[in-house]
């Protein structure tokens, strides 16, 4: 299987979350995400914090208008829109303020828009006080397999965990397009849409930092601190008014080269110190 993303070196750009209430979604993730609201008018927001970027548009919660996922070269996404032509994915043109005019986009087996492209360059001033890049989605799904098949069979992301229950289900899958353990993951529910979506916060203080700065604006956490199995990384959860869940997390493991790893459908695979959120 050529994995063809992984060799374009695809890491999650931005996302564009859709919201009933796009000022109150822009205001929270100003202030309480750190970021700078760059532009809002009635349908439609962007905020900009170092390395994370995030536009809102007016539609339902907890469900995604698109995820951009950027690459390194021209190289790489030609080679992954001559994929997805070689797929029948039927790439289409598309054009998105964070990058360069030969972006494309494909859609999932749930109807999930994802771009590809090449980012623009940030030519602006410091954003924001605290480390936190955008680093991975998570997709809600009631066909983690489909999802799999789409995003490493058909795009050429690499597998990195699964969680099996003990019927054999794949319950969970952990994909990655560049070195880090996982960029994109689903989570097998009732429902689809987006599970969550995190921030690299490089090492344990800065998870400190923000536990600090969640709790001066009156957030609450409403999961950790922990540590997940898959990945190794560790975390702390808050949600934010449409109910998405956000996590900030560290010290992700870096994959080079191992065979797929599959873990058991239990709280301690998702959190090796307690208690775990199982989504199904």
């Amino acid at each position: 299987m050529m994995l063809t993303a992984l060799q374009a070196s695809a890491y999650l750009h931005h996302l564009n979350l859709r919201t009933p209430d796009v000022k109150r979604l822009a205001t929270f993730y100003a202030e309480v995400m750190d970021m700078e609201l760059i532009r809002l008018d009635g349908e439609a927001a962007l905020l900009v914090g170092p390395q994370r970027r995030v536009l809102l548009t007016q539609g339902a919660a907890k469900t995604l208008q698109h995820a951009g996922f950027a690459v390194r070269d021209s190289e790489g996404l030609a080679g992954l829109r001559a994929r997805a032509v070689e797929q029948g994915l039927e790439p289409a043109e598309v054009s998105v303020s964070l990058f360069e005019s030969d972006a494309f986009s494909v859609r999932d087996p749930d109807g999930n828009e994802v771009i590809f492209g090449r980012a623009i360059a940030d030519t602006a001033g410091p954003r924001g006080r605290i480390r936190g890049p955008i680093q991975h989605l998570t997709l809600a799904t009631r066909d983690v397999d489909a999802i799999e098949g789409f995003y490493a069979g058909k795009l050429g992301f690499g597998v990195s965990d699964r969680v099996v229950d003990d019927a054999g289900r794949v319950m969970t899958c952990f994909m990655r397009g560049n070195h880090e353990h996982h960029n994109l993951a689903c989570f097998r529910q009732d429902r689809q849409g987006i599970d969550h979506h995190s921030y690299e916060a490089g090492e344990w203080n800065t998870i400190r930092d923000w536990s600090d700065h969640f709790a001066a604006r009156g957030v609450s956490l409403m999961w950790g601190p922990g540590r997940h199995g898959p990945g190794n990384n560790l975390f702390i959860f808050i949600g934010d008014p449409d109910g998405n869940w956000i996590e900030v997390s560290a010290e992700l493991e870096v994959v080079h080269d191992r065979p797929v790893m599959q873990w058991p459908h239990a709280e301690r695979t998702l959190n090796l110190w307690g208690r775990a959120i199982l989504r199904a």
